[in-house]
């Protein structure tokens, strides 16, 4: 059985992860080769892509800090979780819920919802 809360844990290692070869690391372990991410604002194929997504969000909100936001859930071959994104210690600026598709223990498409946004 997999083990939802590593997978978790493991892809929010991975968004925080600033080090690009420790993050392929961890993308390694944690996504299929072919994954596929979609949110409302941005979206990302295999490792690669994914890893820009997350250049992206590094560069755009320098110092935030993912988190896990309560218990992963999830059936057969499903995750739920959701997510806090801000400064370390303060209260989260961002919040989201993400389901993925699993393959093998590891990710294979997540799609992403985002539940609380700064207005603009």
């Amino acid at each position: 059985m997999t083990d939802l809360n590593t997978i978790a844990q493991n892809y929010v290692a991975a968004w925080n992860e600033s080090d690009a070869a420790r993050r392929q690391a961890l993308l390694e372990a944690t996504f299929t080769e072919d994954v596929s991410y979609r949110d409302p604002i941005m979206q990302g194929d295999g490792h690669e892509g994914v890893a820009a997504l997350i250049d992206g969000v590094h560069q755009r909100f320098a110092g935030f800090r993912f988190s896990l936001k309560g218990r992963p859930d999830g059936f057969a071959d499903t995750i739920r979780f959701s997510w806090n994104l801000g400064p370390e210690g303060t209260e989260s600026v961002i919040e989201g819920t993400d389901i993925g598709v699993i393959e093998n223990g590891r990710l294979k498409n997540i799609t992403g919802f985002l539940d609380k946004v700064p207005a603009q």
